[in-house]
């Protein structure tokens, strides 16, 4: 067995990795770029190594070495799917936690694995020139919804594909693309395999990731809850088929697209690494698949057959991004001032209240996955988790993931890939958030402590006068009354940033952080931030044609130049951030009068990037 495995990857699944490695008595090497030098899965491994970036593989390999390290486990993202990585690996005498340099370069890439999977006997998507539109173009290389786009019309067909491969290139370095039938209603069932190399392939049952935004997934769940045992039959088969096919060694997943309208099922591609979503499987299946993947690496055999896994109940993930859900999804940057993460479920993060999220890396923040005796309990008891989460200092989109647990669709496993694409989840209303924040102000104000949330709570001395509380609009909380805008309120606790109250004859929990000119509330996982309102807000213009970046990131495309001629919604330059392309457009035909970005530059949040002068 290893005895020292270095963890190619940072946040969430190097913790996870590494706790594994611990229980096993492995010790773990951590590595780091300068931007992470404090980062929770540096001060969680035994040794950590800095390195110029993750996706640097001499300079990883290179900390494997210089380490003693036995093995690598790469995690998922960064090198984990790139051959020329694995190949290094083998190359300096360390073994890789996935499969060899050779699989993985045909099953990386999805027109190999197409090729394999028909070897296989497995059923694939049809070809884009057999099908007609619409149609589905897609990186060759890579995964994760990177390099994708739907083409309805011919029209849009060349614009789709440019977007495609240069999203593809900037991803994978390979703007190669496929063409492939577009299934309009269709389900994303995946299967978790894992051999070995003795010969052994097992299957541990399936997945439904249909949740899904632009083709990133959401919630995640297991097993899937509409398929049929024949279909279930079917998918984990031809699973096993093609992993044997192609000599798979290690953990690895097989995607599937089930289409709801015919019942057929797919082949879509193979992932050739540890899944983000694995936890569900782990609860469902009560095998930790870092531990089999490990035993694997080492030459065991697994410990387990096909017959000896089962399943137990029903389990759901949902993936915290920081990202503004009810504001475009845009990715979001800042400093987590206070972080709240529930403690009766499984949590896989690394985020701790200081620390800096930037765009630098994927915006996953954790992980929330709840295990129950069957589907609607879990769902609950996400619900419930949800509720208990919080961040503030930066928005996520736990408020966004509690509103789509919530809802009826999910309830009932109504939905399909393309569902959220168009569905109106609503955004939850700041009324309730916004007498929570007065009230604490309230008490405060009360209070000669200074520190809003001593461990004793608060005092409830003080004047017994209505105080007039000036966040983004006056609120009236009456203490003596026990009101807030005349809506009853009654206070059980308030501890630590945590305030428990009954509004309105319902109990309800919030984090609260209160600072001289804002204060954030973080109730049902939604962050709300409430402002005193600004004197000169009145004195700005709307639509006076300047465009700012609506999110922190780098320009990658400026297509104008001070004095160009544009119509309304032509493209005047492009933003990336976190692997995310946004296109800024003119809000009217006009003038461009000032041209502020520069390809290749970082802008801040709100900065100015073009000015548009409308036509007389």
């Amino acid at each position: 067995m290893m005895t020292t495995v270095l963890v190619a990857n940072r946040g969430e699944i190097a913790l996870r990795v590494m706790r594994t490695c611990r229980r096993m008595g492995i010790r773990t090497i951590a590595v780091f770029t300068d931007l992470d030098a404090q980062a929770p899965h540096v001060h969680a491994a035994d040794e950590a190594v800095r390195v110029s970036s993750y996706l640097d593989i001499a300079s990883v390999v290179a900390a494997a070495r210089e380490s003693g390290a036995d093995a690598i486990h790469p995690g998922y993202g960064f090198l984990s799917e790139r051959a020329e990585f694995a190949a290094e690996v083998e190359a300096a005498g360390i073994r890789l936690v996935g499969p060899s340099a050779t699989v993985m370069e045909q099953m990386g890439r999805k027109d190999a694995a197409r090729e394999i999977a028909v070897a296989a006997g497995v059923p694939v998507v049809p070809r884009g020139e057999d099908a007609g539109m619409p149609v589905l173009v897609k990186a060759a290389a890579g995964g994760g919804g990177k390099g994708m786009r739907i083409v309805r019309t011919a029209e849009e067909y060349d614009e789709a594909v440019a977007a495609a491969k240069r999203e593809a290139l900037a991803a994978f370095g390979d703007d190669t693309i496929l063409v492939e039938k577009y299934v309009e209603r269709g389900r994303h069932i995946e299967v978790q395999v894992i051999a070995d190399t003795h010969g052994n392939v097992i299957h541990l049952f399936e997945r439904d990731c249909s949740t899904q935004r632009r083709h990133q997934k959401v919630l995640e769940e297991a097993p899937a809850p509409t398929i049929s045992d024949e279909v279930r039959t079917q998918v984990t088969w031809a699973a096993v088929a093609l992993a044997r096919q192609v000599g798979y060694v290690n953990a690895g997943t097989v995607e599937f697209l089930l289409d709801t309208d015919t019942g057929e099922a797919y082949f879509l591609e193979m992932n050739t690494r540890l899944q983000v979503e694995h936890p569900v499987t782990e609860l469902v299946t009560g095998l930790d698949l870092v531990e089999l993947q490990l035993l694997v690496a080492a030459g065991e055999e697994l410990p387990v057959a096909q017959g000896e896994v089962t399943l137990s109940g029903h389990a759901i993930e949902a993936r915290v991004y920081a990202e503004d859900s009810f504001a475009g999804f845009l990715p979001q940057a800042g400093t987590a001032t206070l972080v709240r993460w529930p403690d009766f479920v499984r949590v896989d993060h690394a985020l701790e209240p200081g620390q800096v999220v930037s765009t630098a890396y994927d915006p996953m923040l954790g992980k929330v996955i709840a295990h129950g005796p069957d589907r609607e309990a879990a769902r609950r008891a996400l619900i419930d988790a949800l509720d208990e989460t919080g961040v503030l200092g930066l928005t996520t989109n736990a408020g966004f993931l509690r509103a789509l647990a919530a809802s009826d669709e999910f309830r009932d496993a109504a939905i399909d890939t393309a569902w959220l694409d168009t569905a109106e989840i609503p955004e939850p209303d700041d009324e309730l958030p916004r007498r929570l924040a007065a009230w604490i102000s309230a008490m405060i104000a009360a209070s000669d402590s200074g520190h809003p949330f001593q461990a004793d709570g608060f005092r409830l001395s003080g004047p017994t006068a209505p105080t007039l509380v000036e966040l983004d609009r006056l609120v009236v909380v009456d203490r003596a009354a026990g009101t807030v805008d005349g809506v009853p309120f009654r206070q059980i606790s308030a501890e630590n940033h945590v305030l428990e109250a009954v509004v309105d004859g319902h109990r309800v929990r919030a984090l609260i952080n209160v600072q001289p000119h804002v204060v954030e509330v973080s109730y049902q996982g939604q962050r709300h931030v409430l402002t005193r309102a600004d004197p000169l807000a009145d004195a700005v213009a709307a639509g006076d044609g300047t465009i700012v970046a609506p999110m922190p990131g780098s320009v990658i495309d400026v297509r104008v130049e001070r004095g160009r001629q544009v119509a309304e919604g032509e493209v005047l330059g492009v933003l990336e951030a976190m692997k995310m392309e946004l296109a800024l457009k003119a809000p009217f035909a006009g003038t461009v009068t000032a041209v502020d970005a520069a390809k290749g530059s970082q802008v801040a949040l709100g900065a100015t990037l073009f000015v548009v002068e409308e036509d007389a």
